[in-house]
């Protein structure tokens, strides 16, 4: 998601983004403490810099009204306090119009972000906010390292191109779906522009004295035809490695020019079929077989008693059912009960008292299984024990149940250096939900770099990612952990 003032300042330099003053959105206004204030109430998957965003004003500035994020992070429903910038003197008006959400037109260049100068921008269909002063030593400071890790728009460099400070110049490119053209960005959209903050701190890093990393950075929404044409044309033929792609029908285009060009193509987040076929694709996501072949393994080695929580064919999740599948396989026993028997807890005759009780629910989504949960969690208060087949995004979740799960973020956790970088680069504290996409960007590029130097495995923040081949076909990351929280 775009970030804060000084984010939202510096993608517009780079991507030539108008912007225009707002006056007073449509939330309730009160005064504390002498300060004119909105009273917010917190919307579902709606984290810290959304808000910043949506009320132009720093996370820092969201906390400072309201100390107890420090401690908890947000909850769905609670009501924040975000300052509206105005004298308290004024009377508070409320204009019906005013838009809740910030919404910005991204260049069309080909190549996006750019420097500013190269990019011809398109100014925003409807009024954004304006973006306060940017600290001039800041802004110094992120220029520097945009200056080194964005390639210019009309500039092709050859693998084995020397720039004037004697460095070897190695172009990449980053494809996602920013959604540029669309006057109301998803929050999937905003997800990939904190990617790719994730990706310059990366290059910013990577850069050495014998390497200059140049990225080039497409927006190829939802469609075949922007990638096909980036294809038959001479845009990519400096590129030497590509990170991104999300969606199917652009995979196999790309894969296919890839593979005639000896580029290696990392694919953030597509669990994709034909990874057999192209030996120079590279897969991050597990597929729901791996994750089920790990937590098998880890089944077996105990003395427990497995249960399935079944539903309705068409509602059971794809990762639930080849897990059952795998359990079916590797002859574990398991008892199947159905949801009713959770909701009005009769199915506690079937629990063991003396042996752990690993219990498998229908779905991997919380919001599918949550009304399960508190009955679970009754089980356990009544002295059996209780394990949950989770997942690694219900860490937000308010689970108190001993979980399993299988999971590729299984990185180091030490990111001190990497919050200092992104705090000198963006001013803030960041506060995203589990996964986080800048972490994954991170991790994935200096996963690359680190693949096109002949190694075949890294250790990331987020991450760990160990590469394995299918067949003679492409890679797959290798790396699945069982967790027990």
């Amino acid at each position: 998601m775009i970030v804060k003032k000084l984010v939202v300042f510096v993608l517009c330099a780079l991507c030539g983004l108008s912007v225009r003053a707002q006056e007073l959105l449509n939330y309730p206004l009160d005064t504390v403490n002498g300060e004119e204030v909105y009273r917010y109430e917190v919307e579902r998957s709606v984290g810290l810099y959304r808000i910043g965003v949506n009320f132009n004003v720093t996370p820092n500035e969201v906390v400072r009204l309201n100390p107890q994020l420090k401690e908890r992070g947000l909850h769905y429903g609670e009501i924040l306090l975000i300052p509206t910038g105005r004298k308290v003197e004024v009377k508070p008006q409320v204009v019906e119009s005013a838009p809740r959400v910030i919404e910005t037109r991204v260049t069309e260049t080909r190549v996006l972000p750019v420097e500013a100068k190269q990019a011809e921008a398109k100014p925003a269909e409807k009024p954004v906010e304006k973006a306060a002063e940017v600290q001039p030593e800041v802004e110094a400071e992120f220029n520097a390292v945009t200056a080194d890790t964005v390639a210019k728009a009309d500039t092709v460099v050859t693998s084995d191109s020397v720039v004037a400070d004697g460095r070897r110049v190695v172009e990449l490119a980053l494809m996602l779906p920013f959604e540029s053209q669309q006057t109301k960005r998803s929050a999937n959209a905003e997800r990939m522009t904190e990617f790719y903050q994730g990706v310059l701190l990366a290059l910013h890093e990577l850069q050495n004295d014998s390497t200059l990393y140049r990225l080039r950075v497409y927006d190829t929404e939802r469609s075949e035809r922007r990638v096909a044409a980036l294809c038959e044309s001479n845009e990519l033929d400096s590129v030497r490695a590509v990170l991104g792609l999300a969606y199917s029908i652009q995979i196999e285009r790309m894969a296919n020019w890839c593979d005639a060009h000896q580029v290696p193509l990392l694919l953030p987040f597509s669990d994709d079929s034909e990874l057999a076929r192209h030996p120079q694709m590279l897969q991050f996501n597990s597929t729901d077989e791996q994750k089920a072949d790990s937590l098998c393994r880890w089944i077996a080695r105990r003395d427990a008693q497995c249960i399935t929580v079944e539903a309705r064919e068409a509602d059971i999740s794809p990762s639930t059912r080849a897990l059952r599948k795998m359990l079916k396989q590797r002859n574990i026993a398991t008892k199947a009960i159905p949801m009713t028997s959770v909701m009005n807890d009769s199915a506690t005759v079937l629990l063991d008292p003396d042996r752990e009780n690993i219990i498998i629910l229908h779905s991997d989504r919380y919001m599918h299984v949550r009304l399960l949960i508190p009955h679970l969690m009754k089980w356990k208060e009544a002295g059996f024990k209780i394990r949950l087949v989770s997942q690694y995004a219900w860490q937000k979740e308010r689970i108190d149940l001993p979980q399993v799960y299988a999971s590729m973020f299984t990185g180091s956790g030490k990111s001190s250096k990497y919050e200092a970088l992104w705090s000198k680069y963006f001013a803030m504290q960041h506060m995203s939900a589990v996964p986080r996409y800048d972490l994954l960007g991170y991790d994935l590029m200096h996963t690359l770099i680190a693949w096109m130097q002949g190694e075949r495995a890294h250790e990331g923040l987020q991450s760990t990612i160990r590469w394995q081949q299918l067949n003679s076909g492409g890679w797959q990351n290798a790396n699945v952990e069982v967790v027990e929280k």
